[in-house]
């Protein structure tokens, strides 16, 4: 995406209600919203008209976390806990994987692939069968899942440092990072790409985000040794709130140590999320887009407005697996 699209977007992002959320609800809805602008003209127009839908959306999978079962499995892999070379052994087909390890052991250590690969199916049978509704519900929450595996931390049991004494790691990566560094990200990634092979692909992105575990971890270790613990943090006003954070002074060098990774992984995030969407509709038959209703339907909002106060209202399950910040 080209400096000025992009800012145009940012812009529109920062203008909406905020409450926190982890790529946070920042990056989240912000990888979402770019991966739009990735798609050709033939779908550009259904999707941009629907933009503040699939950004505000974005999010929606985070809040059936705690409440919804099975909700928490689908947004992480723990690689680590299947050994060594897990990754070219764990079967690509869920049923394969059900039958070697069981159900509920895949639901405790996470099924993010294989959770993008079902709704790869998903969204091509609502492109086929015309529904805008269930093609904007299904766009948005596989978008989630992609980012979500392009996470480094979502592929391991470490998943915030708390084996390590590294706790709070997660939202440094995904959220603290993002929020104040975004804005000098290149996130030009040309158009989507058709993916030959959608399994293969979003196992490949896994296998990318479980590679650069180490160098999460390590280089928060080695810069936390050097770094006195009031240089480390800091505090800031949110809304009446004052809150302790990771100072920018940590969390620019901490960028620098990366390399530019968070920034990588995200612009894969919206690069995989665009080609997932426009891989589902060619695969449908690139069924004209332009002739579906212009947003959503009345019903779609109500069904919206409906689970959000369900969520609001619903107790927490008494324990969920998952990733939990």
């Amino acid at each position: 995406m080209k400096k000025p699209l992009f800012l145009l977007a940012l812009l529109g992002l920062l203008l909406l209600p905020q409450r926190p959320q982890a790529w946070g609800f920042f990056g989240h809805r912000l990888i979402n919203r770019l991966a739009v602008f990735t798609l050709p003209p033939e779908m550009m127009g259904f999707y941009k008209t629907n933009i503040e839908y699939l950004t505000e959306n974005a999010t929606r999978p985070d809040s059936r976390r705690s409440v919804v079962p099975g909700e928490a499995a689908r947004h992480f892999l723990d690689v680590d806990i299947y050994g060594d070379s897990a990754l070219a052994r764990l079967p690509r087909s869920y049923a394969d994987a059900v039958a070697k390890f069981g159900e509920d052991s895949l639901m405790k250590h996470g099924i993010v692939p294989w959770q993008v690969v079902r709704m790869k199916g998903q969204l091509t049978e609502a492109f086929r069968q015309r529904d805008a509704d269930r093609i904007l519900s299904l766009s948005a929450d596989m978008g989630h899942y992609i980012a979500d595996a392009c996470v480094p931390l979502h592929t391991t049991h470490n998943y915030n440092g708390q084996l390590t004494g590294q706790r709070g790691i997660h939202g440094l990566w995904e959220s603290r990072l993002p929020e104040i560094l975004a804005a000098n990200y290149d996130f030009f990634t040309g158009p989507a790409p058709y993916i030959e092979r959608p399994s293969e692909t979003i196992w490949a992105a896994v296998a990318r985000s479980n590679a650069a575990v180490d160098s999460v971890l390590s280089f928060e270790r080695d810069l936390t040794a050097k770094m006195p613990e009031d240089k480390k943090f800091g505090f800031e006003e949110r809304g009446n709130q004052t809150v302790r954070v990771y100072s920018r002074e940590f969390s620019r060098e901490y960028h620098q140590r990366l390399s530019g990774q968070v920034e990588r992984q995200m612009r894969l995030a919206q690069r995989l999320i665009g080609a997932f969407w426009y891989t589902c509709w060619v695969d449908a038959g690139q069924p004209n887009l332009d002739a579906l209703p212009k947003q959503p339907s009345e019903k779609e909002k109500l069904r919206l407005a409906r689970e959000a106060k369900e969520l609001q209202q619903a107790a927490p399950q008494a324990a969920v697996p998952g990733h939990e910040d």
